[in-house]
C-alpha cells in the first residue's frame, strides 16, 4: 500500500509548541541529501489520516514538500508522541528511492485453523511482525503463514516462513512465531 502526503518546510527557529497549537505538526525528512535533513511542516488532520493507514517501518509514503520541489517515496521511521496526553509531536521520514534495500517490519496474517486446535490444542502467537530486508518496490503489505497443518506441540520458526521474491528475513530464523500447545484434555 502506498500512501501520499503534501507538506511545507518548516521555517528555521519556528517553535514546535506553536507549530501544534496551530494545528501543524512538526516533522523530518532525511536520507535524500545525504546526511542532509529537511524540517518539514504537516497538517495535524492529515497526519491523523495518514496514522489511520500507515504503519511505521512499513507503508510506502510519497511525501511531496510543497515549497522545496522534493518529491520522492519515504518510510515512516518514527512516530513521537506525548506520554500521557497521546498527542503526537513529531514525525520522521526516510526517503527510499535511492536506496537498494531497506529493513521494514512487515505484518504476518495467520491463515487456516490448525487441526491441533481441533484435537483440544492451544495457539500460542508469539511474533505478529517479521523484520525483512528488501527493496523499496518490493516491501508487502503482509505475510501469509499457513497454520491449517500444524498439531499441537508443533509451531513455526522465523526461518520456516516462505517469504516473496525479493524478500530476505533480517533477524535470526531461530525464534518460535507460532505454535500449538498442547491443551489439558489432550495431556489426561
Amino acid at each position: 500500500m502506498q500512501l501520499t502526503l503534501n507538506c511545507n518546510s518548516r521555517p528555521e527557529g519556528m517553535n514546535p509548541r506553536a507549530m501544534r497549537r496551530a494545528g501543524q505538526i512538526p516533522g523530518t525528512v532525511y536520507g535524500h541529501q545525504g546526511s542532509e535533513s529537511t524540517a518539514i511542516s504537516l497538517d495535524a488532520k492529515d497526519v491523523e489520516n495518514l496514522l489511520r493507514k500507515a504503519n511505521p517501518n512499513n507503508t510506502l509514503i510519497e511525501l511531496s514538500i510543497n515549497d522545496s520541489g522534493f518529491k520522492g517515496v519515504t518510510i515512516l521511521r518514527e512516530v513521537q508522541k506525548h506520554p500521557y496526553k497521546n498527542a503526537i509531536y513529531h514525525l520522521s521520514f526516510f526517503a527510499i528511492e535511492t536506496q537498494t534495500k531497506v529493513e521494514v517490519n512487515v505484518p504476518i496474517k495467520f491463515v487456516g485453523t490448525p487441526i491441533g486446535v481441533k484435537t483440544g490444542g492451544i495457539v500460542e502467537i508469539l511474533m505478529n511482525r517479521l523484520q525483512v530486508n528488501c527493496p523499496p518496490s518490493k516491501v508487502p503489505d503482509h505475510i501469509d503463514v499457513e497454520v491449517a497443518h500444524l498439531a499441537e506441540g508443533k509451531g513455526i520458526y522465523a526461518g520456516d516462513i516462505t517469504l516473496p521474491e525479493g524478500v530476505i528475513l533480517s533477524t535470526d530464523s531461530t525464534p518460535l512465531v507460532y505454535t500449538v500447545a498442547i491443551g489439558r484434555k489432550s495431556s489426561k
